[in-house]
Parts: C-alpha cells; structure tokens; sequence
C-alpha cells in the first residue's frame, strides 16, 4: 500500500481492535500512517466505578490501548475523554468537533468509524458525528469513509436498528489477524471465553467467515459508505 495517513475512530478502547485490527496492521506494515481516536474514556460505566478509587485502573486501560495500538503498527492512540456508556447526555456538536479537530490535525485520506446500527448506543452516535464530521465539502481531505463490525455489538443488533450491517468491501488479513489476536489479548477486561464473540476462537472464526465470503484466507468487513474519485 502506498504512503497515506489513515485514522480509525472508535466509540471505546478495544472497538479499533475488534472491528478493523488486522487492517490497522496491514496499513501499518504497507508504509501508511495510521491515527487512532477513541472517543469515550472505556470502564466509567461499570458497576461500583469510582473515579477517585479506580483512577489507576483508567490509566491502565488507556495504556493497554496505546499497548494495543502500538502492536498493530499504529502511530498513535488518543483518547478524547467523553463519558463511556454516555455519549447520548452530550450534544452531538462537541463529539464531531472534537472528529472534526483530529481530522484537521492528522489529514487522512481514509477514515475508518463504527457501524450505525449497532447495539450499543455509543457506536451509532459516533458514526452519526464521524458522518458529520468527513462531509465531502470543498477542499476536504478525506476521500474513503467506511464503517466496520465490532463483535458483541454488531451482530447483537439482530438487524433491527438501521442502517443493517451490510459487508461491501473485504481487507486480506491473512498475514495480520494473529497481531489482531494479540492485540485484543493486551485488553485483559474486554476479553471473554469462548463461545463470547471477542474469544480469541470467535474472533479468528470471523476473519475466516469474512475471508471465505470473499474468496480470502482470513478477512476484515466493512461497509463502503463513501468514496471519492
């Protein structure tokens, strides 16, 4: 791949993994530079959080995101802050000006961001500000937008919320999807046991499913929402 800046946005820490890993390390490898923005702080929302008591336990799990990022070959990996689970409370304005602020300082050509109709909320509200933020006006510099499939949340939609997931464009992610692996393995609390669909064995089952459907070894899905030529 030819030399290009590429920023993956995504609503939690592990998002950016699960959904397009392997691909942040295919670009990686192929010379581009890849920006990570992940939106919400991650852990805030579970049960019993303190923020003065487990302050710690935040910095460690924006760390393992850095960790995460920097075994797939990404540049770096910021986080914005917004509350986790509580991206609704805010107005949409401040979440795509904060986008709008990342893509102004990092100029990709590709924007990777979160599938619409996931179940989780948090995932839906940033591809709605990400959609916001790459609108193709004049003397904009991103030309590719896709959105990927996060597993537990995507699949867990059961297509009721639109806009359904619908793979259009396939990533080969053969030589890539054990650093994927590894990668996931750095977020010791996001991780499950299989069946979960962030096990190691679910998430390998989903890059063969994907590359299958695509005449691949193994493969990431994403949707095309917008290119320009």
């Amino acid at each position: 791949m030819s030399a290009m800046n590429v920023l993956v946005i995504a609503a939690h820490p592990d998002d950016e993994v699960l959904g397009c890993g392997g691909t942040i390390a295919r670009f990686a490898s192929g010379g581009a530079a890849v920006s990570v923005l992940i939106l919400a702080n991650g852990l805030t929302s579970r049960p019993g959080f303190d923020p003065v008591r487990d302050a710690g336990a935040l910095t460690v799990h924006h760390e393992r995101a850095r960790r995460a990022g920097a075994l797939l070959g990404a540049q770096e990996v910021n986080v914005a802050g917004f509350p986790d689970q509580r991206m609704d409370t805010l107005p949409l304005l401040d979440i795509t000006q904060a986008i709008e602020r990342e893509i102004a300082r990092v100029r990709p050509a590709i924007v990777f961001t979160q599938h619409g109709g996931d179940l989780n909320l948090d995932h839906a509200i940033t591809f709605r500000a990400t959609l916001t933020a790459t609108r193709p006006m004049a003397g904009g510099v991103v030309r590719e937008l896709y959105s990927y499939e996060v597993p537990s949340s995507s699949e867990w939609a059961f297509g009721q919320f639109e806009p359904r997931f619908q793979p259009s464009v396939f990533f080969d992610i053969s030589a890539h999807l054990d650093a994927k692996i590894a990668a996931m393995q750095v977020y010791e609390s996001e991780t499950r046991a299989f069946p979960h669909p962030r096990s190691p064995e679910a998430l390998r089952a989903l890059a063969l499913q994907r590359g299958a459907a695509a005449g691949l070894p193994a493969a990431e899905a994403f949707h095309c929402v917008r290119i320009l030529r």
